[in-house]
């Protein structure tokens, strides 16, 4: 397996589990500070390789009256300063081939939305910044079908890829894991992380929004790492049911170390 570096964390082969956390979105510098310093205390208790991550722009929203964020240049000044202060790799989405070179300057990790990562263009420009890129694979998708956009990637000659699975529809506003996955696309030889709480996401579940089945989010990501990911990916609050995006599936920030500690023996265990 291809292990990718990001900073000083190792990503796949046989390195540590790792973990991607932070809110949804950007709702305000402080909050991706503070959540982001108590994610990283609990990570460096536990000895888990820590990535911040929150979207400056949620594009992708099915109401226009949802909140999406600051945009991209308040968002990305947040996201500096997460990276300076904290001292730890960031990763957020980019929705347009406009956004990317801006974003390259301050991401260690660009993300290519699921809804966008048949994109040709999008994923060929992502990849020729040379940053490592995290391609989460759209719940319209086969696991096979992750390979093609591999190769996309591949085509410029970066080979610092992730990618990151998050359920797979299932009738209307449904969404379901097929742990199979995890291992068919790493068998393409770059490392999966799986995102717990995009799988528990209930699009459109509540007609202009989208719900959640946050009380599912332990057990998948347990399931998860005994099957073998290389990472998580969680969004993280401190208050999940007054966030302004996607609360009914993040995680409470008190559940958090107990969850890791559970993964971590899973992951020692192996």
């Amino acid at each position: 397996m291809q292990q990718v570096n990001v900073k000083n964390i190792k990503i796949g082969d046989k390195n540590k589990l790792v973990l991607i956390a932070g809110p949804c979105v950007i709702e305000s510098e402080r909050l991706c500070l503070e959540t982001g310093k108590k994610i990283l205390d609990i990570t460096n208790k536990l000895g888990i390789p820590y990535i911040f991550k929150s979207s400056f722009d949620k594009a992708n929203r099915l109401s226009l009256e949802s909140f999406r964020g600051p945009g991209m240049k308040k968002g990305l000044e947040v996201l500096q300063k997460v990276k300076q202060k904290l001292k730890v790799p960031v990763l957020s989405d980019i929705h347009c081939a406009k956004e990317i070179a801006e974003a390259a300057k301050v991401l260690d990790i660009i993300q290519i939305p699921a809804f966008l990562c048949r994109q040709t263009d999008i994923v060929v420009a992502v990849a020729r910044t040379g940053k490592v890129i995290n391609i989460k694979k759209g719940q319209f998708l086969a696991p096979w079908d992750i390979l093609p956009i591999i190769k996309k990637a591949e085509s410029t000659g970066n080979k610092k890829i992730i990618i990151t699975e998050r359920g797979v529809s299932f009738g209307y506003n449904n969404l379901v894991t097929d742990f199979r996955a995890l291992a068919i696309m790493r068998s393409f030889g770059y490392p999966v992380i799986y995102d717990a709480t995009h799988s528990v996401q209930l699009p459109g579940g509540k007609g202009g929004v989208s719900g959640g089945q946050r009380e599912f989010v332990e057990g998948l990501s347990r399931a998860s790492v005994a099957f073998g990911c290389d990472g998580l990916f969680l969004e993280v609050h401190p208050d999940p049911d007054k966030a302004p995006c996607d609360g009914p599936n993040m995680i409470d920030l008190k559940q958090l170390e107990r969850l890791l500690k559970q993964v971590k023996k899973i992951r020692e265990a192996l």
